[in-house]
């Protein structure tokens, strides 16, 4: 299984779009929007702000692991 790395956030306050880079060995709980410097946080339910905002979830749940024993 690849695992992708790359995942495009949008912002929901101002619909900026930027490409970053997840991390492979914790969630990432919040993020900064460049543009309106918005402080984004995870949707209820989810475990990172690529999994409720990005394009690609983040690696543990591409790996089909519950984020729980994965990365939080």
């Amino acid at each position: 299984m690849n695992i992708e790395l790359e995942s495009t956030l949008t912002c929901p306050e101002c619909g900026y779009k930027k490409e970053e880079e997840m991390p492979t060995n914790a969630c990432q709980f919040f993020y900064e929007c460049q543009k309106c410097k918005a402080l984004l946080k995870p949707n209820k339910g989810d475990c990172c702000v690529f999994c409720s905002f990005g394009t690609v979830p983040c690696p543990p749940i591409q790996e089909n692991n519950s984020c729980g024993d994965a990365c939080c």
